[in-house]
Protein backbone atom coordinates (compact mmCIF):
# COMPACT_ATOMS: atom_id res chain seq x y z
CA UNK A 1 0.00 0.00 0.00
CA UNK A 2 1.25 3.26 -0.35
CA UNK A 3 2.08 5.97 2.06
CA UNK A 4 -0.41 9.14 1.63
CA UNK A 5 1.11 12.56 1.41
CA UNK A 6 0.92 15.08 4.64
CA UNK A 7 -1.72 17.29 5.00
CA UNK A 8 0.19 19.85 3.32
CA UNK A 9 0.36 18.12 0.00
CA UNK A 10 -3.10 16.89 -0.74
CA UNK A 11 -4.00 18.48 -4.03
CA UNK A 12 0.06 19.60 -4.43
CA UNK A 13 0.20 18.46 -8.37
CA UNK A 14 -3.18 21.37 -9.20
CA UNK A 15 -1.25 24.11 -6.92
CA UNK A 16 1.79 23.42 -9.00
CA UNK A 17 0.32 24.10 -12.64
CA UNK A 18 -0.31 27.32 -10.81
CA UNK A 19 2.72 28.25 -9.34
CA UNK A 20 5.39 26.89 -11.08
CA UNK A 21 7.30 28.27 -14.26
CA UNK A 22 6.69 31.41 -13.31
CA UNK A 23 8.80 34.17 -12.41
CA UNK A 24 7.43 34.48 -8.96
CA UNK A 25 8.65 31.27 -8.37
CA UNK A 26 12.20 31.21 -9.22
CA UNK A 27 13.07 29.25 -6.53
CA UNK A 28 10.77 26.26 -7.68
CA UNK A 29 13.15 25.83 -10.68
CA UNK A 30 16.40 26.64 -9.15
CA UNK A 31 15.57 23.41 -6.77
CA UNK A 32 15.37 21.44 -9.73
CA UNK A 33 18.30 23.03 -11.22
CA UNK A 34 20.51 21.87 -8.23
CA UNK A 35 19.41 17.99 -7.95
CA UNK A 36 20.23 17.77 -11.40
CA UNK A 37 23.47 19.60 -10.98
CA UNK A 38 24.19 17.41 -7.46
CA UNK A 39 23.38 13.73 -9.87
CA UNK A 40 26.67 15.18 -12.34
CA UNK A 41 28.82 16.55 -10.15
CA UNK A 42 29.20 16.05 -6.57
CA UNK A 43 32.03 18.39 -6.12
CA UNK A 44 30.97 21.66 -5.05
CA UNK A 45 28.54 23.09 -7.44
CA UNK A 46 27.13 27.20 -7.80
CA UNK A 47 24.44 28.05 -8.97
CA UNK A 48 23.34 31.98 -9.29
CA UNK A 49 19.93 33.44 -9.81
CA UNK A 50 19.22 37.09 -10.53
CA UNK A 51 15.76 37.90 -11.00
CA UNK A 52 15.04 41.47 -12.14
CA UNK A 53 11.56 42.73 -12.46
CA UNK A 54 9.75 46.23 -12.09
CA UNK A 55 10.69 47.80 -8.31
CA UNK A 56 12.48 44.59 -7.69
CA UNK A 57 16.10 43.33 -7.87
CA UNK A 58 17.02 39.78 -6.15
CA UNK A 59 19.73 37.74 -6.35
CA UNK A 60 20.14 33.84 -5.45
CA UNK A 61 23.50 31.95 -4.97
CA UNK A 62 23.34 27.88 -3.94
CA UNK A 63 26.20 26.32 -3.30
CA UNK A 64 27.21 22.70 -2.24
CA UNK A 65 30.96 21.61 -1.02
CA UNK A 66 33.04 18.35 -1.44
CA UNK A 67 31.45 17.27 2.32
CA UNK A 68 28.20 17.77 1.74
CA UNK A 69 27.53 21.44 3.51
CA UNK A 70 24.59 22.78 1.36
CA UNK A 71 24.86 27.06 1.36
CA UNK A 72 21.85 29.21 0.33
CA UNK A 73 22.60 33.10 0.17
CA UNK A 74 20.16 35.32 -1.00
CA UNK A 75 19.34 39.09 -1.33
CA UNK A 76 16.97 41.63 -2.79
CA UNK A 77 16.78 45.22 -3.14
CA UNK A 78 12.91 47.08 -3.47
CA UNK A 79 14.00 49.78 -5.74
CA UNK A 80 10.57 51.35 -5.14
CA UNK A 81 11.47 51.54 -1.04
CA UNK A 82 14.33 51.35 -1.47
CA UNK A 83 14.44 48.02 1.64
CA UNK A 84 17.45 45.65 0.76
CA UNK A 85 17.42 42.63 2.70
CA UNK A 86 19.29 39.30 2.54
CA UNK A 87 19.62 35.92 3.96
CA UNK A 88 21.96 33.10 4.81
CA UNK A 89 21.37 29.44 5.10
CA UNK A 90 23.17 25.95 5.68
CA UNK A 91 22.09 22.52 5.73
CA UNK A 92 24.01 19.28 6.50
CA UNK A 93 22.84 16.06 6.51
CA UNK A 94 24.62 12.89 8.35
CA UNK A 95 23.16 10.35 6.26
CA UNK A 96 24.11 7.31 8.52
CA UNK A 97 22.86 8.32 11.82
CA UNK A 98 19.75 10.27 9.95
CA UNK A 99 20.57 13.65 11.58
CA UNK A 100 20.18 16.64 9.37
CA UNK A 101 21.26 20.41 10.84
CA UNK A 102 19.59 23.40 9.22
CA UNK A 103 20.72 27.09 10.41
CA UNK A 104 19.72 30.51 9.07
CA UNK A 105 20.24 33.92 9.35
CA UNK A 106 18.94 37.09 8.03
CA UNK A 107 19.39 40.92 7.72
CA UNK A 108 16.34 41.29 10.57
CA UNK A 109 18.88 39.74 12.85
CA UNK A 110 16.86 36.65 13.16
CA UNK A 111 19.13 33.33 13.73
CA UNK A 112 17.32 30.12 13.33
CA UNK A 113 18.20 27.18 13.60
CA UNK A 114 16.32 23.31 13.25
CA UNK A 115 17.88 19.82 14.01
CA UNK A 116 16.02 16.78 13.01
CA UNK A 117 16.78 13.10 13.45
CA UNK A 118 14.74 10.96 10.99
CA UNK A 119 13.62 6.82 10.53
CA UNK A 120 16.18 6.16 13.83
CA UNK A 121 13.74 5.66 16.62
CA UNK A 122 11.26 3.89 14.37
CA UNK A 123 11.07 4.06 10.99
CA UNK A 124 8.73 6.63 9.43
CA UNK A 125 9.31 8.98 12.29
CA UNK A 126 10.51 11.80 12.10
CA UNK A 127 11.16 14.69 15.46
CA UNK A 128 12.53 17.68 14.65
CA UNK A 129 13.44 20.54 16.96
CA UNK A 130 13.08 24.31 15.35
CA UNK A 131 14.11 27.43 17.24
CA UNK A 132 14.87 31.27 16.60
CA UNK A 133 16.05 34.18 18.17
CA UNK A 134 16.74 37.84 17.60
CA UNK A 135 19.53 38.63 20.05
CA UNK A 136 19.06 42.33 19.91
CA UNK A 137 15.52 42.12 21.33
CA UNK A 138 15.91 38.66 23.11
CA UNK A 139 12.64 37.25 21.36
CA UNK A 140 12.99 33.76 20.93
CA UNK A 141 10.53 30.72 19.87
CA UNK A 142 10.55 27.33 19.35
CA UNK A 143 8.92 24.81 18.03
CA UNK A 144 9.04 20.34 18.71
CA UNK A 145 8.03 18.74 15.45
CA UNK A 146 6.79 15.44 14.94
CA UNK A 147 5.56 13.38 11.81
CA UNK A 148 4.97 10.01 10.99
CA UNK A 149 3.93 7.89 7.94
CA UNK A 150 3.55 4.88 6.64
CA UNK A 151 1.35 2.48 4.46
CA UNK A 152 -2.30 4.20 4.60
CA UNK A 153 -1.28 6.97 7.50
CA UNK A 154 0.63 10.02 7.36
CA UNK A 155 0.37 12.07 11.03
CA UNK A 156 1.81 15.34 12.25
CA UNK A 157 1.98 16.83 15.45
CA UNK A 158 3.91 20.27 16.04
CA UNK A 159 3.63 22.28 19.30
CA UNK A 160 4.70 26.32 19.00
CA UNK A 161 5.86 26.83 22.48
CA UNK A 162 4.77 30.30 21.78
CA UNK A 163 1.41 30.37 23.27
CA UNK A 164 1.79 27.00 23.48
CA UNK A 165 -0.22 25.99 20.22
CA UNK A 166 -0.74 22.79 19.50
CA UNK A 167 -0.60 21.99 15.24
CA UNK A 168 -2.11 18.60 14.39
CA UNK A 169 -2.84 17.12 11.49
CA UNK A 170 -3.38 13.27 9.96
CA UNK A 171 -4.51 11.50 6.20
CA UNK A 172 -5.66 8.40 5.69
CA UNK A 173 -5.48 6.51 2.71
CA UNK A 174 -6.96 4.01 0.79
CA UNK A 175 -7.46 2.93 -2.97
CA UNK A 176 -6.62 6.30 -4.06
CA UNK A 177 -9.13 8.08 -1.78
CA UNK A 178 -7.74 10.13 0.78
CA UNK A 179 -9.35 11.96 3.78
CA UNK A 180 -6.92 14.62 6.31
CA UNK A 181 -8.05 16.61 9.39
CA UNK A 182 -5.95 19.55 10.06
CA UNK A 183 -6.37 21.21 13.41
CA UNK A 184 -4.30 23.97 15.87
CA UNK A 185 -4.70 24.43 19.45
CA UNK A 186 -4.15 27.21 21.57
CA UNK A 187 -4.02 25.68 24.65
CA UNK A 188 -3.37 29.35 26.94
CA UNK A 189 -6.93 29.91 25.37
CA UNK A 190 -8.04 26.60 25.40
CA UNK A 191 -9.63 27.17 21.98
CA UNK A 192 -9.46 25.72 18.49
CA UNK A 193 -8.09 28.34 16.19
CA UNK A 194 -7.89 25.92 13.29
CA UNK A 195 -10.43 23.80 12.12
CA UNK A 196 -9.50 21.90 8.50
CA UNK A 197 -11.16 19.30 6.54
CA UNK A 198 -9.89 17.56 3.16
CA UNK A 199 -11.23 14.87 0.95
CA UNK A 200 -9.36 14.04 -2.12
CA UNK A 201 -9.05 10.96 -4.70
CA UNK A 202 -5.99 10.10 -6.98
CA UNK A 203 -6.50 7.21 -9.80
CA UNK A 204 -3.19 7.40 -12.38
CA UNK A 205 -3.04 10.83 -13.89
CA UNK A 206 -6.48 12.65 -12.42
CA UNK A 207 -6.72 13.98 -9.11
CA UNK A 208 -9.48 15.21 -6.80
CA UNK A 209 -9.07 17.36 -3.77
CA UNK A 210 -11.51 19.44 -1.61
CA UNK A 211 -11.41 21.59 1.38
CA UNK A 212 -13.28 23.20 4.29
CA UNK A 213 -11.11 25.99 6.42
CA UNK A 214 -12.75 26.43 9.36
CA UNK A 215 -16.29 25.92 7.81
CA UNK A 216 -16.01 29.36 6.09
CA UNK A 217 -14.01 28.51 2.88
CA UNK A 218 -14.33 26.05 0.65
CA UNK A 219 -12.27 24.72 -2.09
CA UNK A 220 -11.35 21.85 -4.56
CA UNK A 221 -9.07 21.38 -7.71
CA UNK A 222 -8.87 18.54 -10.03
CA UNK A 223 -5.56 17.62 -11.58
CA UNK A 224 -5.49 15.71 -15.43
CA UNK A 225 -2.50 14.33 -17.22
CA UNK A 226 -3.98 14.25 -20.54
CA UNK A 227 -0.70 13.09 -22.29
CA UNK A 228 3.26 12.72 -21.63
CA UNK A 229 3.26 16.75 -22.78
CA UNK A 230 0.61 18.36 -21.44
CA UNK A 231 -0.87 18.58 -17.71
CA UNK A 232 -3.86 20.57 -16.56
CA UNK A 233 -5.32 21.79 -13.50
CA UNK A 234 -9.13 23.66 -12.41
CA UNK A 235 -9.22 25.27 -9.22
CA UNK A 236 -12.16 26.64 -7.49
CA UNK A 237 -12.63 28.90 -4.43
CA UNK A 238 -15.66 30.44 -2.28
CA UNK A 239 -15.88 31.97 1.37
CA UNK A 240 -18.81 31.82 3.38
CA UNK A 241 -20.38 35.12 3.52
CA UNK A 242 -19.55 36.39 0.14
CA UNK A 243 -20.64 35.99 -3.33
CA UNK A 244 -17.57 35.99 -4.48
CA UNK A 245 -16.52 33.10 -6.45
CA UNK A 246 -12.80 32.12 -7.93
CA UNK A 247 -11.89 30.40 -10.18
CA UNK A 248 -8.91 29.29 -12.35
CA UNK A 249 -7.88 27.72 -15.48
CA UNK A 250 -3.53 26.55 -15.80
CA UNK A 251 -1.42 24.33 -18.30
CA UNK A 252 1.53 22.91 -18.89
CA UNK A 253 2.84 21.92 -22.05
CA UNK A 254 6.44 20.49 -22.59
CA UNK A 255 7.99 21.43 -25.80
CA UNK A 256 10.29 19.30 -25.64
CA UNK A 257 13.20 17.41 -22.63
CA UNK A 258 14.26 20.97 -22.30
CA UNK A 259 11.97 23.56 -22.72
CA UNK A 260 8.15 23.84 -20.91
CA UNK A 261 5.70 26.89 -21.46
CA UNK A 262 3.38 27.38 -18.25
CA UNK A 263 -0.26 29.40 -18.86
CA UNK A 264 -3.37 30.36 -16.35
CA UNK A 265 -6.50 32.56 -16.66
CA UNK A 266 -8.70 33.50 -13.72
CA UNK A 267 -12.34 34.78 -13.58
CA UNK A 268 -10.77 37.71 -12.47
CA UNK A 269 -9.43 38.06 -16.38
CA UNK A 270 -5.85 37.81 -15.11
CA UNK A 271 -3.58 35.87 -16.97
CA UNK A 272 0.03 34.32 -15.95
CA UNK A 273 2.26 33.00 -19.27
CA UNK A 274 6.00 31.39 -18.39
CA UNK A 275 8.59 29.84 -20.51
CA UNK A 276 11.09 27.90 -18.69
CA UNK A 277 14.48 26.46 -20.40
CA UNK A 278 16.36 23.86 -18.68
CA UNK A 279 19.90 24.35 -18.22
CA UNK A 280 23.42 22.97 -19.50
CA UNK A 281 26.52 23.34 -18.44
CA UNK A 282 27.98 27.06 -19.39
CA UNK A 283 24.18 28.06 -20.82
CA UNK A 284 22.71 31.51 -19.68
CA UNK A 285 18.49 31.39 -20.07
CA UNK A 286 16.16 33.86 -19.40
CA UNK A 287 12.28 33.56 -18.21
CA UNK A 288 9.87 36.41 -19.63
CA UNK A 289 6.91 35.73 -18.23
CA UNK A 290 3.68 38.18 -19.07
CA UNK A 291 0.89 38.98 -16.11
CA UNK A 292 -1.89 40.47 -18.30
CA UNK A 293 -5.37 41.73 -17.90
CA UNK A 294 -8.14 42.69 -20.00
CA UNK A 295 -7.48 45.97 -19.47
CA UNK A 296 -4.05 46.39 -19.44
CA UNK A 297 -1.99 44.71 -21.96
CA UNK A 298 1.13 43.92 -20.04
CA UNK A 299 1.04 44.43 -16.60
CA UNK A 300 4.41 42.54 -15.08
CA UNK A 301 7.36 41.30 -16.94
CA UNK A 302 10.16 39.47 -15.23
CA UNK A 303 12.83 38.55 -16.32
CA UNK A 304 15.23 35.87 -14.97
CA UNK A 305 18.78 35.15 -15.53
CA UNK A 306 20.23 31.79 -14.59
CA UNK A 307 24.27 31.41 -14.67
CA UNK A 308 25.65 27.12 -14.27
CA UNK A 309 29.02 27.34 -13.53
Amino acid sequence: MAVPPAYSDLGKAAKDIFSKGYGEKTRCVLEKMFALRNELDSTVIPVFVLFVGFGIVKLDLKTKSQNGVEFNASGSNNTDTGKAGGSLETKYKMKDLGLSLNQKWNTDNMLSTEVSVEDQLVQGLKVALDTSSVPNTSKRSGKLKTAYKCDLVNVSCDIDFEGPVVHSAAVLGYEGWLVGYQMAFDTAKSKLVQNNFALGYKAGDFQLHTSVNDGAEFGGSVYQKVSDQLETAVTLAWTSGSNNTRFGVAAKYQLDKDASLSAKVNNASLIGVGYTQSLRPGNHVKIIVYDMNSTTLVKKIYYNTFIWC
